[in-house]
């Protein structure tokens, strides 16, 4: 099965998911020196996750990110996070093959809550793949597209943008900014999904989400479209990408309410 196949949903409606095709090799030493790191047992982990673009197998060198879900045993104690932290950094550092290191945190009980159905057990049927310890995913049946499952993974938007403008302003330097420009855009886009309501299929990447959105609504194509080149190729200046998000967010916000 090839990556562009595993998108969408098969004939009874469910949710594909991420295909088991070889990680690229020009990834295949970063994931493996972040597994043998991570599954150190002192750090308590239960299981790791690989997702995005690595796990898909269409990542690109120097473009592209390493996304791993990082589910322990416990929930974490503040030492922990500090650890992970480390490691997530210097992974960063040594592997310039990726332009950062993502790690998703969570613990096991979290993960299997039954309240959390539609958010980390979608996340990890349907967007993850285990690449060592226990494949809690095997705990979970397969997700129908639905707003509910939109709602449970992006709901959040607001706040997570409204954080994002905040270290937009602060940022230390221009590659930093960029690198939060990125990152919210790419929020920005995954969560226009709150707003077409139910879908018959399930965008897996942002270009998808972003022909999903237009097509509900045509006369914002010009503002997303901006948001998809800053997720790709980040480069407006600090005003300007600043005073477009702030309006597509309070744009979204109020046609959620509506």
């Amino acid at each position: 099965m090839s990556p562009a196949q595993s998108v969408g949903v098969d004939a009874e409606g469910f949710i594909l998911t991420v295909p088991h095709v070889p990680v690229q090799r020009e990834f295949q030493p970063l994931l493996e020196a972040a597994c043998n790191v991570l599954s150190q047992p002192d750090l308590g982990v239960d299981g790791l996750y690989l997702y995005g673009s690595v796990a898909r197998g269409d990542a690109l060198p120097g473009v592209s990110d390493l996304d791993l879900t990082v589910v322990l045993c416990e929930p974490p104690t503040s030492a922990v996070l500090e650890r992970l932290e480390r490691v997530r950094c210097d992974l960063a550092v040594r592997y310039p093959q990726v332009t950062k290191v993502d790690f998703d945190i969570g613990s096991r009980a979290q993960v299997l809550a039954i309240e959390n159905g539609n958010s980390w057990g979608f996340w990890l049927k349907h967007h993850c793949r285990c690449v060592w310890g226990n494949d809690l995913s095997a705990q979970f049946e397969r997700f129908r597209p639905s707003l509910d499952i939109a709602l449970a993974v992006n709901g959040d938007f607001e706040a997570v943008l409204t954080a994002y403008l905040g270290r937009i302003a602060h940022a230390a330097n221009e590659q930093e900014r960029l690198r939060l420009q990125r990152e919210a855009s790419r929020k920005l886009l995954r969560a226009t999904q709150i707003l077409c309501g139910e879908q018959a299929s399930w965008p897996h990447t942002l270009e998808m989400h972003v022909a999903l959105f237009v097509k509900e609504y045509p006369s914002k194509m010009t503002q997303v479209a901006f948001f998809l080149f800053e997720a790709r190729n980040p480069s407006a200046d600090r005003e300007t990408f600043t005073a477009r998000l702030q309006a597509f967010q309070a744009w979204m916000v109020a046609q959620s309410r509506i």
